[in-house]
């Protein structure tokens, strides 16, 4: 069975999916034809700004070896801010990304559930301490440019089960595009081998603009292992980094309004022939909306207080 702390934080951190403001313009057809509309597709960032996502995370998954199964479920809600602190004028932007908290369950067969609240909760329960220890603090700074390249990324604190240069943000592309158009982005997944050392496995994410309605944009997300010939037992480890779906964008305001993944994926024989392995995810996110700045007021004593 895969460890807890790699399992969990697979939907809590989100260094490979996170998605940022966008902004979308529309190119028409300057001989005034029936060409479809294109759409410019950048992320744009401001000063100071702090977006935040309400994540949620299900999974369940269900391993048989050695004539035993048994099924493990976790369930996490988590909210994820980008703290952004500079902008260069060709939108090349510096953020600082935390979890600024978590509330996750997590049950085997047999045993008790394991919940953990970092809002009500002084401590954290077996298994949940590297978790805990990344609540509120900064967990990377990075560097992304417009289309949202990674140009550089500083790790603040080192988590179980990270892939070391997994996707940040969806790549964009370069050209105005229109509805059907199709861009794609490959990657190396590095996946950890029982015996010692790291098998890189070659992928490709693949992206289709599917729509543009009533000024939200869908773009449609899907993830292709271009590695042939992988064990039962490598699959078993890439299973996490697989999923499909669907991303929604805000035209007018420019600004990703959501995302879901979906994984249901089954390996048969990645330990012994006899075994199985069924993952079983649903991966959202939520824009949420803005909070305002408090001004500070003065207490009854005439001190200022927040």
């Amino acid at each position: 069975m895969m460890r807890l702390s790699c399992f969990v934080l697979t939907g809590l951190v989100l260094l490979g999916t996170a998605l940022p403001c966008v902004a979308a313009d529309a190119d028409a057809d300057p001989a005034g034809g029936q060409s479809a509309p294109k759409y410019t597709l950048r992320y744009k960032f401001h000063p100071g700004q702090t977006l935040r996502w309400e994540v949620t995370h299900q999974a369940t998954v269900r391993t048989t070896a050695s004539g035993t199964s048994q099924a493990a479920e976790t369930v996490s809600l988590s909210v994820k801010a980008w703290r952004v602190t500079d902008v260069k004028p060709d939108g090349t932007a510096t953020f600082e990304h935390r979890v600024e908290s978590v509330d996750m369950r997590h049950k085997l067969p047999g045993r008790r559930e394991i919940r953990y609240n970092s809002q009500t909760d002084r401590e954290a329960p077996g298994g949940f301490q590297t978790i805990a220890k990344s609540i509120g603090v900064p967990l990377a700074v990075v560097t992304i440019d417009a289309r949202g390249r990674v140009l550089k990324r500083e790790r603040k604190v080192e988590q179980p089960g990270q892939q070391k240069d997994g996707l940040l943000a969806v790549p964009l592309p370069e050209e105005a595009v229109a509805v059907g158009h199709t861009w794609s982005k490959r990657y190396d997944a590095d996946v950890p081998l029982d015996g010692g050392g790291v098998k890189k496995v070659k992928t490709r994410q693949t992206f289709k603009l599917l729509s543009v309605k009533t000024g939200v944009a869908t773009i449609e997300v899907a993830t292709q292992v271009l590695t042939p010939n992988l064990s039962p037992a490598v699959q078993a480890k890439l299973i996490q980094q697989e999923s499909a779906g669907t991303v929604k964008l805000d035209v007018d305001a420019g600004c990703i309004l959501a995302q879901q993944m979906d994984l249901d994926k089954r390996v048969i024989g990645f330990r012994g022939d006899a075994s199985s392995l069924h993952y079983l995810t649903r991966f959202t996110e939520t824009l949420l909306p803005e909070q305002p700045a408090v001004a500070s007021r003065p207490d009854k004593a005439g001190t200022d207080t927040q």
